[in-house]
């Protein structure tokens, strides 16, 4: 499927993985809307308009589909928004905060739907491709769906959701040709890393098998592009890792 003079949605396209698959997308002349809690501050870039949303408010995410949808013919969304707080479900400070762990499934599971849900409706609407193909979402999971770390209990929950929705998306929305696809990356040089030390990240790039060091941004827009480009591709969750296999801490 091709992306020129369409038009595409990015959450979390303020920083990151989200930064750099706007670029991306606009760069090949998709008209980009980058949907961000905060998107003061987010890079310039000619083909993208940011929309101050939150994704777990249906009415900020449908008037931010809306926007997308008038500019479109909207075809692909991809989600990218979330966070990762770190805690033990018993620590020294006592339970894991429950509103805590109930506010990262809200943003990362269920934001994560209720983009895609709505997303799709709008592209559901626009006239069909060859095969029949209307569009195409791509969400965002981790390898932590699959090996949680020691203080990931609701990281890894949420992650792990998006994983399990994916295959069903994408039966539910085949009807309506619209394909459903999940990224799980490993360690990404994201701003979340920023504030480490470089010894700390020395130590995190040795433990990837290959290639060994951190994955860059613009490695995950690729890889939104290839499954946007692959019509083939759809109901399955790629990891991006470099062979890593996480372990218990």
């Amino acid at each position: 499927m091709q992306i020129a003079d369409t038009a595409a949605i990015v959450t979390g396209a303020a920083s990151g993985l989200g930064a750099a698959t706007a670029a991306r997308l606009a760069a090949e002349g998709a008209r980009v809307f980058g949907l961000d809690l905060n998107v003061e501050g987010a890079p310039v870039v000619d083909g993208v308009t940011y929309v101050s949303t939150d994704v777990t408010d249906e009415e900020q995410v449908r008037r931010a589909v809306a926007l997308a949808a008038e500019a479109g013919p909207l075809r692909v969304v991809v989600n990218c928004a979330g966070i990762g707080p770190s805690a033990r479900i018993l620590g020294r400070n006592g339970v894991h905060d429950l509103g805590l762990y109930a506010k990262v499934v809200q943003i990362n599971l269920v934001g994560t739907f209720t983009v895609l849900a709505l997303g799709a409706e709008a592209i559901s609407q626009t006239e069909p491709l060859e095969d029949g193909q209307r569009g195409v979402v791509v969400n965002t999971a981790s390898v932590a769906a699959f090996e949680g770390q020691i203080g990931q209990a609701a990281y890894a929950s949420s992650k792990g959701g998006v994983v399990g929705l994916t295959l069903p998306a994408a039966r539910d929305l085949a009807q309506y040709g619209i394909r459903v696809n999940t990224i799980a990356p490993g360690i990404v040089d994201t701003p979340m890393l920023a504030t480490v030390s470089e010894e700390f990240r020395a130590a995190l790039a040795a433990g990837v098998p290959f290639p060994q060091r951190l994955c860059r941004p613009e490695e995950y827009a690729q890889l939104v592009r290839m499954i946007i480009g692959h019509d083939y591709l759809n109901g399955e969750t790629i990891r991006m890792d470099g062979a890593l296999r996480m372990t218990p801490r």
